[in-house]
């Protein structure tokens, strides 16, 4: 039983580790990325999802550095009023996920 708890307390922290390393970047670190161009505006990159799907809006948005990489998040919702996830690349505006909001 002692191994059982012991496993599960291992696998919890590891999961916790995980999460910790996702953050939000705040807004002031934002402008400090932008001006040293070590990521795209985010306009620009707002403009790269919206692309992938013309007409729809951007209704939330968030940079995060998850694992040393700064991927931007995109919520879109379209002309059919359909729900979309849109993560970049924030440096280079590669798109790495374009899925339906279920």
């Amino acid at each position: 039983m002692k191994t059982l708890t012991a496993l599960f307390t291992a696998a919890t922290f590891a999961l916790g580790a995980n999460v910790a390393l996702a953050k939000d970047v705040q807004p002031d670190e934002v402008v400090k990325l932008v001006n040293a161009k070590t990521i795209m505006s985010l306009d620009e990159l707002k403009a790269k999802a919206v692309a992938k799907h013309p007409g729809a809006t951007a209704t939330d948005s968030e940079l995060e550095n998850e694992y040393g990489r700064y991927i931007y998040k995109v919520e879109l919702r379209d002309g059919q009023n359909v729900e979309w996830d849109v993560d970049l690349d924030a440096k280079t505006g590669e798109i790495l996920k374009d899925e339906r909001d279920s």
